[in-house]
């Protein structure tokens, strides 16, 4: 029977609710309009919506693992192509609506299986099936008013709004179809989930552990063997193996432990111990977890480099420089919180993004390192330095009032403590030539006339009391 004729004979013996008439599909004598002639399933896919291909594929795998294969050859166009499903008629009831909907994708699933195998009337009746589940879900799960914000072991889930942006549940594993789910953000860690899987959250946010542990795994890959872990994932204590049965075990490069798949996602990270020790800032894959800690303590001042590793120093010739830029605004702070122009000017907020920069000399990010080792920071650091150096030594007078001039030698220009060629007393932060001072046998003459000083002072009442 041809595919008119079978199309024909099933609306005589059906009638569908959802029917608006069959003159969509078929011309007044009785073809197929031009738009199913040459039809492309790639075309109707791209006018769906995005969520619409990963439901394709699912129908797909759920249609050819189904136990029934009936071929009956007179129910070869049990649902025409025509059928509006969306469009409810006057006076139905959603429970009807509900039954109706799931005969006709059992219908559906049948035809799809009759009609031969990548043919282009099956692939309408793919199409059509995907419309019928979408319709389904949307009638089964109506739309309820979620809270905006939640909180759930330390996370801070906030409602998403976006529709059309595709993100991955970090519970389920599924991807999110924010057009017709409802799915929440921790403001913190950003894990990310449906609503529907908020109940079985059992990760608590990352961000409290950044908050209450700031440090490191600085061990390589620290591996106990899956034997310790009692072959089950580190996190969820799902049962695990290296065969992948019944789950694959997904080794962390951060952690050195094994997790599952749905805990590790092959996520590729900067692991800190490798790049203090080695010098390497190859990704390699960590857990989801590990990804987020990684993350948020990417900017975090905790790296002290020269109780860690301190023959890094003498391999890495950028640490060197960038050491002594940040030496240098160290010796320049003090001439900017006491000068009125560097505080209206906001010199030192250049260093915002840096704080730690102004506190210390030692102490790193993971972030730092990265662009010390890409060049960046040295180039961004030098141009800060040279910006403060300029208002010191020549635009401002205040400033220029505070040089030094080297008691040693009493020659030369006005010398600055973060100048190339001079050292400074450790004793009393006085500023000599370089060459004055290691050649100078005697002790500094600033601290020789203090202490002359104190000891010409009349004693404390307290001293004489003691």
């Amino acid at each position: 029977m041809a595919y008119d004729e079978k199309l024909a004979s099933f609306r005589q013996a059906r009638l569908n609710p959802f029917d608006r008439g069959e003159e969509e599909d078929e011309t007044e004598d009785g073809n197929i309009p031009p738009r199913l002639v040459g039809w492309s399933i790639t075309e109707e896919l791209e006018s769906l919506d995005m969520f619409s291909v990963e439901l394709y594929t699912e129908a797909k795998s759920e249609l050819y693992c189904s136990e029934a294969r009936t071929h009956g050859s007179d129910r070869t166009m049990d649902l025409g192509l025509a059928e509006d499903h969306f469009s409810r008629p006057v006076g139905s009831l959603a429970a009807c609506d509900v039954e109706q909907l799931e005969q006709a994708i059992e219908e559906c699933k049948q035809l799809i299986l009759e009609l031969p195998e990548h043919s282009e009337r099956q692939k309408d009746t793919v199409v059509k099936l995907i419309h019928l589940r979408l319709k389904l879900q949307e009638l089964k799960e109506p739309e309820e008013e979620e809270p905006n914000l939640r909180v759930l072991l330390e996370h801070r889930f906030s409602k998403e709004k976006s529709k059309s942006v595709k993100q991955t549940c970090d519970k389920c594993s599924a991807i999110i179809w924010g057009l017709i789910q409802t799915w929440y953000t921790c403001t913190g860690c950003y894990y990310r989930c449906h609503s529907k899987c908020m109940n079985l959250i059992n990760k608590p946010c990352v961000r409290s552990k950044v908050s209450h542990q700031s440090e490191y795994q600085l061990n390589i890959c620290p591996e106990i063997g899956l034997d310790r872990q009692d072959y089950r994932c580190a996190e969820c204590r799902t049962p695990v193996s290296l065969r992948g049965v019944p789950s694959e075990a997904r080794q962390c490069d951060y952690t050195g432990q094994y997790y599952c798949s749905t805990c590790h996602w092959n996520d590729t990270a900067i692991v800190p111990a490798r790049v203090i020790h080695n010098w390497e800032f190859e990704p390699r894959k960590v857990c989801r977890s590990s990804m987020r800690y990684l993350a948020l303590m990417m900017s975090r001042p905790v790296l002290r480099l020269k109780e860690i590793n301190p023959l890094l120093f003498n391999f890495v010739e950028e640490l060197v420089e960038i050491r002594k830029l940040r030496q240098d605004v160290l010796l320049m702070k003090p001439y900017f919180i006491t000068c009125k122009e560097a505080m209206e000017a906001r010199l030192l907020l250049q260093l915002h993004e840096r704080q730690h920069f102004v506190e210390n000399d030692d102490m790193y990010s993971l972030q730092d390192l990265i662009e010390v080792a890409s060049g960046r920071l040295s180039c961004s650091l030098t141009e800060i330095h040279t910006t403060f150096a300029k208002h010191i030594k020549l635009d401002c007078e205040r400033c220029q009032a505070k040089g030094f001039v080297c008691e040693l030698c009493k020659e030369g220009d006005i010398l600055y403590p973060f100048d190339s060629h001079t050292s400074v007393c450790h004793d009393c932060s006085a500023v000599f030539h370089r060459d004055c001072y290691y050649d100078n046998s005697t002790t500094c003459p600033r601290c020789a006339r203090m202490s002359e000083r104190k000891q010409d002072d009349p004693p404390d009442v307290k001293d004489v009391f003691t």
